[in-house]
């Protein structure tokens, strides 16, 4: 009997846990409904939600992250880009301790991490431009062909190369950014290219590789991909902005 009466506690707390999950999973199933119909503050709101219900939740967390950087990108007002970042870095570093094992989680950390970086001094950039390396690879290592992370060790190797000599120099005998001295033209192409292959359908990644293409003087080829911009379909939230980038950029190549 005494087994019987404690079962009943048991039960009791059972349910709402139940109910609970069936509500955090209702919150990202909201937000991933809103995020493909490109509305991403609705979508950030949902996956907020989750998480405020389930600290723990990975594809919340991660996803979350991801519609932080989305909002923030081309926000105007300083302050609130800055905030977004940051939410956008602690849900990712959240993703990452919950799962280190899948790769959204850690491409949404190299991502929001670059993204932060953009908002700090030198000092914190470097340290910051290590941890994006970091994250992108082991992305990577767990998932070969994921275009966001093959992006983003493009646009890695790209920015730092795009550093006069002297300022890399200094980063990497001076300030402790040794992975500075790795970066290569060779592989912001290898890397942009691949992203490309992998997930054509995405702006994105054209316009990343046009201007890498234009950094390395092969004028045609990036007038090739920065005219696939103009003419694709938009399919993520910021690519009406890729779309004018990709237009100026053709404007100054006439």
């Amino acid at each position: 009997m005494r087994f019987r009466y404690l079962a009943i506690p048991f039960l009791m707390t059972a349910a709402p846990a139940t109910g609970a999950a069936q509500d955090v999973n209702g919150f990202v199933t909201d937000g991933d409904s809103a995020y493909a119909a490109m509305e991403v503050a609705p979508a950030l709101a949902s996956y907020t939600a989750a998480i405020k219900a389930d600290s723990s939740h990975y594809e919340a967390l991660w996803k979350a992250s991801r519609t932080a950087v989305d909002l923030a990108e081309y926000e105007p007002d300083a302050r609130r880009k800055a905030a977004l970042y940051a939410d956008a870095e602690r849900y990712a570093r959240l993703a990452v301790t919950v799962d280190p094992n899948d790769a959204e989680g850690q491409f949404s950390l190299a991502r929001a991490l670059g993204r932060v970086a953009l908002t700090k001094g030198i000092k914190e950039r470097i340290r910051y431009a290590t941890d994006v390396r970091a994250a992108a690879l082991r992305a990577l290592e767990l998932n070969p062909d994921h275009p966001g992370a093959l992006h983003v060790l493009g646009r890695w190797n790209a920015e730092v190369r795009r550093v006069n000599g002297v300022s890399r120099f200094i980063a990497r005998k001076m300030l402790g950014g040794k992975v500075f001295g790795e970066a290569s033209w060779e592989d912001a192409r290898r890397y942009m290219e691949r992203a490309v292959a992998v997930d054509p359908h995405r702006l994105v990644h054209h316009l990343g590789l046009a201007e890498i293409y234009l950094d390395i003087k092969e004028r045609d080829k990036a007038r090739e991909q920065l005219q696939l911009v103009v003419d694709g379909e938009q399919t993520d939230y910021n690519d009406p902005h890729y779309k004018r980038e990709a237009a100026a950029l053709l404007e100054k190549l006439k």
